[in-house]
């Protein structure tokens, strides 16, 4: 492999990372083993965000075709998480842009784009920190839940994303998602604020 003077030491501490410099050096087996270690992850952040499992196969197998596009010029100058992250966020981006597109021309949204989704029931426990010590009617619930996922902003729900599900630091995501580190902590408030006020009134006859 290729001695490359911009690679940090937080970097290469980073196994992903270090198939991807195999990667960039034109080991096909490294891809391979890159896929296989990133799939389950990346299908289930776009579950999550998505609620729809082909589309969120669909989602992964971009973000792994625009990794392997960009091998060549790949500079590990941070994790190899937070860069696939990037690329993530940016195809999230590219959906919902789409999505966006389909509604200026009349088209109803599928049911992948709706929010309404498998998953979102975890994704907004979780993220609001409020976890119910009995669950005597889930339907109720995840309807209410739902509802308050719905509410938030795509940037919202990426941010949460990759803070409860993959466990990125604040600077992981402000670089994935082009934030600063202020405006990350901010969503992710302004998210968990909202998720914390949709969910109070059901919460409120839970016991301690």
């Amino acid at each position: 492999m290729a001695t490359d003077s911009t690679v940090t030491t937080g970097a290469l501490g980073d196994p992903s990372t270090r198939l991807m410099l195999r990667v960039r050096d034109g080991d096909a087996d490294a891809f391979a083993e890159l896929v296989l270690a990133w799939q389950d992850r990346l299908v289930t952040l776009f579950l999550h965000h998505t609620g729809d499992h082909s589309t969120a196969e669909d989602l992964a197998q971009e973000v792994f075709l625009r990794v392997y596009r960009a091998r060549a010029t790949y500079q590990p100058t941070a994790k190899f998480t937070t860069w696939v992250h990037t690329i993530a966020n940016n195809v999230a981006s590219d959906l919902r842009q789409r999505a966006y597109r389909r509604l200026e021309r009349g088209v109803p949204a599928t049911t992948s784009a709706s929010s309404s989704a498998i998953g979102l029931d975890q994704l907004a426990v979780a993220a609001s920190g409020l976890l119910p010590a009995r669950l005597a009617d889930r339907t109720e619930l995840q309807d209410i839940v739902r509802e308050a996922v719905a509410a938030l902003n795509e940037r919202q729900r990426m941010a949460v994303l990759l803070a409860k599900f993959e466990q990125c630091s604040y600077e992981e995501i402000a670089e994935a998602m082009g934030l600063t580190v202020p405006a990350v902590k901010s969503l992710l408030f302004r998210a968990r604020d909202q998720l914390r006020i949709a969910l109070e009134p059901y919460l409120q006859g839970e016991s301690p």
